[in-house]
């Protein structure tokens, strides 16, 4: 995967690029000190995955996954930060991010985190499950889901078929498409295909905002989930 670095500090940020680069099949193409300087120059680099801070000068890392998810929603964002409050946690997640790791995280557990990403779309630590319970039962309070793109849809878990209520299941366990195909007999593309069918119906950013409209109707269970 090629990889972005936008963090204001230099030193976490040549830190992190270093260990990075110690991965396999991972290289760090860019490194940028705030949102403005990274998406200046984003035309002219090819990259897969963003990793964001949030708290950054001139555009903070709220403002730049917006315009990363409306503009190139091709890019993976994971973001790498020290907030870790019920708010923030949420509006990361609203704005369409496919992960949420801290900076007080183990630094080789973000090796994980990148090929929780790559495989099954979404990350999200293990020491953030109480958060993600927190959130959860403040999200259950509203009529509408704010993880989904238009709140003002009538959707029900009844869209779902069976087969795709099952295809969450095992995503939200931790199984990549291979790994679904080989436990339900099916091609890989047919599994990419019913992950496509599941975020039109859900009208989810991406697959945490399927995760989180499973998790609100109660077609999974927080406890059930692989939070890695």
């Amino acid at each position: 995967m090629r990889v972005a670095i936008v963090d204001d500090h230099q030193l976490f940020r040549k830190s992190l690029a270093h260990l990075l680069n110690s991965f396999e099949a991972i290289e760090v193409v860019c490194q940028a000190s705030n949102g403005k300087e990274f998406i200046d120059i984003i035309d002219t680099i090819e990259i897969d995955l963003v990793l964001l801070d949030i708290q950054m000068p001139e555009m903070n890392g709220f403002q730049t996954c917006k315009i990363l998810r409306e503009k190139y929603p091709s890019i993976y964002v994971l973001i790498i930060s020290q907030l870790t409050t019920k708010e923030s946690i949420h509006k990361v997640m609203e704005l369409g991010a496919h992960g949420f790791f801290t900076k007080n995280s183990d630094p080789e557990q973000l090796q994980v985190a990148i090929t929780s990403i790559r495989e099954n779309g979404y990350y999200f630590g293990n020491e953030l499950g109480a958060v993600i319970r927190e959130i959860i039962l403040w999200e259950k309070k509203y009529t509408s889901n704010h993880f989904l793109q238009n709140s003002q849809c009538d959707i029900d878990e009844d869209s779902l078929t069976s087969r795709e209520i099952e295809i969450i299941k095992l995503i939200s366990n931790g199984n990549s498409s291979k790994e679904i195909s080989n436990l339900l007999s099916i091609n890989v593309r047919t599994v990419e295909t019913h992950r496509k069918h599941i975020m039109e119906k859900t009208q989810a950013k991406n697959f945490i905002g399927v995760v989180i409209f499973a998790l609100k109707y109660n077609l999974i269970s927080i406890d059930e989930m692989v939070i890695k």
